[in-house]
């Protein structure tokens, strides 16, 4: 009987020892894969996201990708934990949302710069702009002063300060032409520019409706702009190994060669 319970102590322990191994250098057993769900806009953002799933794959980690056409849902997404990430917003943004919002957001790494420009079906040069148009610029108050800061250096209007990043519309000190302004959620902006003289359009929704930065941009923003795009998580879970994993392939030089070769001027990698 004693030899009997020796084999089987002795069983177990090895059985025991042997599970230890089956661990990988991340702490999730060997063979096995994490889920990380990460929201994005279509252009660049679900793109660069997919470039990098093989990748992802190889350190353990299986990336699903919610797509959102707006910048207020992939927020509230994060809010109610039915995303780990996303990945559309620059940080100016993301505080102003945050703090009206009560959400703890925060920016986990740098990716690219996406230049505003301003667009138009109905001019080919803002001087054609006649007295009393219409132009129509975002309605989130970061990307609003961002347009109107755009504007003042063309000449369209003039701001009291044109360093301020939250300016509206009655910062507005100058306007020779009488230009009238309607202000949209983002992804209104492409769809409503052949109704009116001209756009103020974030590069994102600009490719998603076909438009070139390089070609179709009156008025283009530069290229130093702090505005970069952010991979965003909720505060505390920044150091999340499936998100910091996330952030190392998004910041390769795959990436980087990918968006200079295909993107060109319009999505600037920043990292």
């Amino acid at each position: 009987m004693k030899k009997i319970l020796l084999v089987l102590v002795t069983a177990l322990f090895l059985v025991a020892c042997g599970s230890k191994g089956t661990e990988s250098k991340g702490g999730a057993p060997s063979g096995k894969t994490e889920k990380l769900i990460v929201g994005a806009t279509p252009v660049p953002h679900a793109e660069l996201l997919n470039l990098v799933k093989d990748d992802l794959k190889k350190e353990g980690i299986e990336l699903e990708i919610v797509k959102f056409n707006d910048y207020v849902q992939p927020n509230k997404a994060l809010a109610d934990k039915s995303i780990d990430a996303n990945f559309f917003q620059h940080v100016p943004y993301m505080n102003d949302f945050g703090k009206k919002n009560n959400i703890g957001l925060s920016a986990v790494g740098n990716i690219h710069l996406e230049p505003m420009a301003l667009y138009s079906k109905k001019i080919k040069n803002i001087n054609d702009l006649k007295n009393g148009d219409t132009l129509i610029i975002p309605n989130d108050p970061t990307n609003g002063g961002r347009a109107l800061i755009l504007l003042d250096k063309a000449g369209i209007i003039k701001l009291n300060n044109n360093k301020n990043v939250d300016a509206t519309l009655k910062d507005i000190v100058s306007n020779p032409k009488n230009i009238k302004f309607e202000e949209l959620s983002a992804e209104q902006l492409p769809p409503r520019l052949p109704e009116v003289a001209a756009s103020i359009v974030n590069s994102s929704f600009a490719l998603n409706a076909g438009l070139s930065y390089k070609e179709d941009g009156l008025v283009k923003e530069d290229k130093d702009s702090p505005y970069a795009n952010v991979l965003a998580t909720l505060k505390g879970n920044e150091n999340d190994p499936r998100i910091q994993k996330l952030l190392k392939v998004l910041q390769s030089e795959k990436v980087k060669k990918y968006m200079e070769e295909k993107y060109k001027d319009v999505i600037v990698p920043v990292f």
